[in-house]
């Protein structure tokens, strides 16, 4: 890396405040640790709606624009519920109790899996239907799932240690909750660089940090490429974390010389310390064909278009790829309400940097793609070619590919589409599995299978997979396997509030009906459309509700809360 124009002065006396800091945040008992976090949450709220609508705007839209929901989801929500969901496990262990009740670790098919979610009682009220599990890979036992919990705060407390997070320019809580990670998971005093993209964040993370930036033991910086990398080789820099793109790891890692290539290829890394990434790929939606109720064809396609339009399809979650049974009746229906929300909803333009070159790649290669709305949604409905750059290529766009796979029944499209999804979508950050409850009930060990083979950090079923970047209780990672060599969608969890090892993946489960009919096919949920649906239409007030009641629950919050929910 050529630093030659680079000013360092301030990036090294910033490596030297916060390495002078790590023996302190060491040493800081558990109890204090606590109260810092309960603290932090009214910083938080105090600051959300100034945090949201710096998102808003650097997106295109106003704050109270219907859109701004998902500014508050992926800002301030999401940081309120991580830092609550570490502190429900701190206070346990303060308790004097296990981080994980032993009642929620159990073993089942030969595998290890711990309940993760709901955790608390608000978590099953406010989230009625939704339910994690990890598991763990063959091999690991129960007791061990539990015995190695929280090592951090029983008997294997990490050295004091400077981490280095480089943050994401997509969601604004990213980098923030990488921090909240580094330090109570991973017992590490951080430095964040900020993401060029979204660097307008920084003071509201300094004012929400302000007790830990205060103490040395976190600083926020800018800079681009060149400051990230500096930073990443500094010899007091100990680990480092990145979420981006592989381009991004592969530059640190070996280099962007010409002899970049040959270093990968002998495993002669540039930079040989600790580094863990989630770096994205090309999600798939799979679609088991089954009784599809015309209520479901339109739930389902606004659930389908919401994990692809939310943050105009600028995330590493974002379904890319729909793939859909060619023999089933439903195909084409399921495929005309999606059309039908495309069209119907307000319109946005897609802001992050390089969005319109990579729309327009797919529209040279599809000239007969479908444009809808304000015409930056394009959906291709029938790709047939596996050399598709929406197939190779993580487009990070409002993009949307349809894959239609055979299978006369729902076993044999099962087989058929987690075999497309394992060997030919590159990446295994997370992938959706929408499948009705009579199908699954009819074709049970099917579905079993299909979630126990599909390699993703994060499956959801009837639950758009990003969901399980929000919880906090739930890790967050690509599926293991990746080496720095070869680093797909990167190596490592993080989140993980009850902070498990061994980790294979997380299995999300939402209600497929919503309320009310879910009471007719026992698919319990309170609400009926999520709040973070795009076609939800009270979100944006049912969001600024659920964010002040995750960092302060009451009960005379409910009423409200749930009123809005409910008229969603």
């Amino acid at each position: 890396m050529n630093t030659s124009t680079l000013d360092t002065s301030l990036l090294d006396r910033t490596v030297t405040d916060v390495r002078g800091s790590a023996e302190s945040w060491s040493a800081t008992p558990l109890t204090e640790r606590i109260a810092l976090l309960e603290r932090l949450l009214p910083r938080v709220v105090s600051r959300a709606p100034e945090l949201a609508a710096a998102g808003a705007r650097a997106k295109g839209y106003a704050p109270d624009a219907p859109w701004a929901a998902e500014d508050w989801i992926g800002g301030p929500w999401a940081l309120a519920q991580n830092a609550a969901a570490y502190l429900h496990v701190l206070r346990r262990i303060a308790a004097g109790k296990d981080p994980v009740d032993a009642k929620a670790v159990h073993e089942q098919d030969g595998r290890t899996r711990v309940d993760v979610f709901p955790a608390t009682g608000w978590d099953t009220l406010l989230f009625n239907g939704f339910t994690a599990q990890v598991w763990m890979p063959p091999g690991t036992t129960a007791e061990q799932a539990r015995s190695r919990a929280a090592g951090e705060y029983r008997d294997r407390p990490g050295r004091p240690a400077v981490a280095l997070v480089l943050g994401a320019g997509n969601v604004a809580a990213i980098t923030a909750l990488d921090v909240l990670h580094k330090l109570y998971a991973e017992g590490q005093v951080v430095i964040a660089k900020m993401n060029p993209v979204n660097d307008y964040l920084r003071p509201h993370f300094e004012y929400a940090f302000a007790e830990f930036v205060e103490r040395g033991w976190v600083r926020f910086v800018d800079g681009g490429a060149a400051e990230g990398g500096y930073l990443a080789a500094h010899g007091d820099v100990d680990a480092v974390h990145v979420t981006g793109s592989d381009r991004t790891h592969d530059a640190i890692v070996w280099g962007t010389d010409a002899e970049a290539e040959q270093r990968r290829h002998d495993d002669r890394p540039l930079l040989d310390k600790p580094f863990s990434s989630e770096l994205g790929g090309v999600s798939p939606c799979i679609v088991v064909p089954g009784p599809w109720s015309d209520a479901d064809f339109r739930f389902q396609a606004e659930h389908i278009v919401t994990s692809k339009m939310n943050n105009s399809g600028h995330n590493c979650i974002a379904s890319q790829i729909l793939v859909l049974p060619r023999d089933w009746d439903g195909t084409e229906r399921l495929l005309a309400e999606i059309r039908r929300v495309l069209r119907e909803l307000p319109p946005r333009t897609d802001y992050y940097p390089g969005a319109a070159g990579r729309l327009a790649s797919v529209l040279a290669a599809h000239p007969q793609a479908e444009t809808h709305g304000d015409g930056c949604r394009v959906l291709v409905p029938d790709i047939t070619d596996h050399d598709d750059v929406l197939i190779t290529e993580e487009v990070f766009g409002s993009a949307l590919g349809v894959v239609r796979l055979p299978g006369q029944d729902p076993a044999a499209f099962l087989r058929h589409a987690v075999d497309f999804a394992n060997d030919t979508l590159p990446g295994t950050l997370g992938a959706t599995l929408i499948v009705h409850p009579r199908t699954e009930k009819a074709h049970g060990e099917a579905v079993r299978s299909a979630i126990a083979d599909l390699r993703y950090g994060t499956l959801g079923v009837n639950c758009w997979s990003a969901v399980g970047f929000l919880l906090g209780f739930t890790p967050w990672g690509a599926h293991p396997g990746h080496t720095r060599q070869e680093i797909g969608s990167g190596i490592g969890f993080v989140h993980n509030a009850f902070m498990l090892e061994d980790i294979e993946k997380t299995v999300l489960r939402a209600p497929f009906t919503p309320a009310p009919r879910g009471l007719v096919t026992g698919d319990m949920s309170l609400s009926p459309r999520p709040p973070y649906f795009v076609t939800n239409r009270t979100a944006l007030t049912t969001v600024e509700r659920v964010t002040r009641f995750t960092a302060a629950p009451g009960v005379m919050k409910l009423p409200a809360l749930l009123v809005s929910a409910l008229r969603g």
